[in-house]
C-alpha cells in the first residue's frame, strides 16, 4: 500500500458552477476530502435564476440537452429528485425578416422550479465557502496554497487544486504556474452575452414561446413561465448575440438596453412596457477546438475543468468536472 492509499487525498476546487459540482461530487464519491470556493453568494454558475417580488427568470443557461449516456443517467437522478424536467416551448426561428416553425426532435430539458436548481441539488452534501474569492494560489512542498480577496490566507492546505471558472479567469489565476494552461485558454474564444430581463403585467400572448433568432442583435428570446412550475408576471429573457454583446460588452447597461429592446420591438415584443433588469455575462459562450475535455497536469496536481473544455453546452460541464475527478482518481493509485 502507497502513502496515498494510507492518507485521505485533499481537494480545493475554485468554482461552483456545474463543472465544480460535478467535479466536487465524483471526488467525494471516490474517498477524496474536498471544499469548494465561490466568489458568488450562490452555486450553479451560469445556470442561474434571478427572482423578484413578482417574478423570477432564468438569465443565464436556458436549457440544456441529454446525449452522453453518464449525462442522461444523471439528468434521470435529477428528474426523480424533481430538480430537473422536460420543457416543451412552441419554438420559432426568425430568419430574412420573417418566421419560421421550428420542428426540432431534440428534447430541452430544465431546472425545476429554477434553473438553479440541479446545481443546489449536486451542492447539498458538500462544503462550500460562498463570497470568497481566490485570487491567488502557489504550489509549495506538494501542498497547494490558497489565498482569499475576502479573507485573507486560507489556513488549509490541499493535495489537489481544481480551477472550474471561464477560460480567462483560469488563465489569470494559473498561467505563472501552469504555462500550458494559456494557449488553451486563449484559444477557447470566450464571449460575453448582454442579457435583458423584461416582465409585464399582462400576457403578451405572442405565438411562441421561445425563438432564434438570426442576423439580429438579439439570438434568442423566451418567456420564462413556459418552463415547468414557474409562476409570478410574465417574464420573458432576452439574449443579445455573442459577437455583439463582445463588441459591447463595456457599453453602459442602460444603453445596452436600449440598444436589443429596440431590437425586440420587431419581433412583437415591446419591451418598454417592461419592468427592466440587464445582466452583463464576462464570460458566457466559447470553447477550447479541438475539445480535450478536460486538462490535468499530473506533475502539479492541478486539474482544470468547465463547458470551455468540453463543448460548450451544460451536459459538456457535467462530463468534464466528471471525467476530470475519475481521471485523477485512476491516476492516484
Amino acid at each position: 500500500m502507497n502513502e496515498h492509499q494510507t492518507k485521505k487525498q485533499s481537494a480545493a476546487i475554485i468554482g461552483a458552477g456545474i463543472s465544480g459540482l460535478s467535479c466536487a461530487k465524483q471526488l467525494k464519491k471516490l474517498g477524496f476530502q474536498v471544499e469548494l470556493f465561490e466568489k458568488s453568494r450562490g452555486v450553479s454558475g451560469r445556470m442561474s435564476t434571478r427572482k423578484a417580488v413578482d417574478w423570477s427568470a432564468d438569465h443565464g443557461a436556458q436549457y440544456f440537452t441529454a446525449r452522453d449516456p453518464l449525462f442522461i443517467n444523471e439528468l434521470d437522478e435529477w428528474i426523480d429528485a424533481n430538480v430537473a424536467a422536460l420543457w416543451k416551448p412552441r419554438l420559432k426561428v426568425f430568419k430574412d425578416n420573417q418566421w419560421i416553425d421550428c420542428f426540432s426532435a431534440e428534447n430541452r430539458y430544465v431546472g425545476t422550479p429554477d434553473m438553479n436548481s440541479p446545481g443546489k441539488y449536486l451542492a447539498k452534501d458538500l462544503s462550500i465557502k460562498l463570497n470568497q474569492t481566490i485570487d491567488r494560489i502557489a504550489y509549495d512542498h506538494d501542498q497547494w496554497h490558497l489565498h482569499s480577496l475576502e479573507a485573507g490566507d486560507i489556513e488549509r492546505q490541499y493535495d489537489w487544486l481544481i480551477l472550474a471558472l471561464p477560460a480567462q479567469q483560469s488563465m489569470a489565476l494559473a498561467q505563472s504556474i501552469d504555462k500550458s494552461i494559456e494557449a488553451l485558454a486563449l484559444n477557447a474564444n470566450m464571449q460575453g452575452c448582454w442579457t435583458v430581463i423584461a416582465s409585464f403585467a399582462e400576457s403578451l400572448n405572442l405565438p411562441f414561446d421561445a425563438a432564434f433568432i438570426n442576423n439580429e442583435i438579439i439570438s434568442w428570446i423566451c418567456r420564462n413561465n413556459s418552463k415547468p412550475n414557474r409562476s409570478g408576471q410574465e417574464t420573458w429573457i432576452i439574449h443579445a448575440n455573442p459577437q455583439w454583446s463582445q463588441e459591447w460588452i463595456a457599453l453602459d447597461k442602460d444603453a445596452a438596453a436600449k440598444l436589443i429592446l429596440d431590437s425586440a420591438m420587431k419581433l412583437g415584443l415591446d419591451g418598454h412596457k417592461a419592468k427592466i433588469s440587464i445582466h452583463r455575462w464576462l464570460y458566457a459562450s466559447g470553447h477550447a477546438n479541438p475539445i480535450p475535455g478536460f486538462c490535468l497536469n499530473a506533475d502539479l496536481k492541478i486539474g482544470f475543468c468547465g463547458d470551455w473544455l468540453n463543448g460548450g453546452r451544460v451536459e459538456g460541464a457535467w462530463l468534464s468536472g466528471h471525467k476530470l475527478a475519475t481521471h485523477i482518481q485512476s491516476i492516484n493509485y
